[in-house]
């Protein structure tokens, strides 16, 4: 597995104010690049303790009026949707893996950073179940020829090769919430993942309803998404990274 090579009184204020969270994430860029300190690089989340928790607040407060379901963009009602369930958009097996820690139970008993990396609201999105089995723990990849095989649902899987491909209004949302997760709690990617999820990330720029959520899920962990906050700056970040 490759290394990851990954917003008054016054009008003086506001520029101050842009300047600062401009550079907070120049500095983190920089912070990544100078120091190999697990510490520093796997800070993260601290707020939610683990899965169950955030499971509680995904539906109650971040889904609470209803959503679209990630995969296939089908609405729903309320604070929960029957036929639905949670996706981690960057698999959990990927985690076990970095992390070394064992299968995901063993790693919720021996591992606390897993937890707070399980439980992390920008990788959790709603997804119909049968299509959140279906993707697995694949990889994504454009699939050549694809079939329509979930009937009105743009979503394709190659279970031969033991890939995805999800529909182009929710590629750049994947791939920021991948980034996010590889960027923050150092997960490596496959160089050849990465480089599709740049160019997704490039032809799906973050729409008004992902600069939401993100402002959301900031409020309720304490950590926004900064290729959310900041997309020109993806490529200098991405490829900076070093695991």
């Amino acid at each position: 597995m490759g290394a990851l090579t990954f917003e008054h009184r016054t009008q003086s204020r506001s520029s101050t104010q842009s300047f600062s969270r401009g550079s907070y994430y120049y500095f983190l860029a920089a912070l990544v690049m100078l120091t190999m300190s697990s510490q520093t690089l796997a800070a993260g989340q601290q707020k939610i303790p683990d899965y169950e928790t955030a499971r509680g607040i995904f539906w109650n407060q971040l889904y609470n009026k209803g959503g679209i379901s990630l995969y296939c963009g089908r609405q729903f009602k309320g604070r929960r949707h029957r036929g639905l369930n949670i996706e981690h958009v960057f698999p959990m097996s990927w985690v076990t893996k970095a992390l070394r820690c064992g299968d995901r139970q063993q790693c919720r008993n021996r591992n606390r950073q897993f937890n707070r990396i399980e439980g992390d609201l920008h990788n959790l999105y709603p997804a119909l179940i049968y299509i959140n089995k279906a993707r697995s723990s694949f990889p994504f990849a454009m699939i050549a020829g694809e079939k329509r095989r979930f009937r009105r649902c743009d979503f394709e899987v190659n279970e031969y090769k033991r890939v995805a491909e999800p529909r182009p209004a929710v590629r750049g949302n994947i791939a920021r919430a991948i980034f996010y997760m590889s960027y923050t709690y150092r997960l490596p990617l496959y160089r050849k993942q990465m480089n599709l999820l740049l160019k997704w990330h490039q032809q799906d720029p973050p729409d008004r309803e992902e600069k939401r959520r993100n402002m959301v899920i900031g409020k309720l962990e304490g950590v926004r998404n900064p290729f959310i906050d900041r997309p020109a700056a993806a490529r200098r970040m991405i490829t900076n990274v070093r695991y």
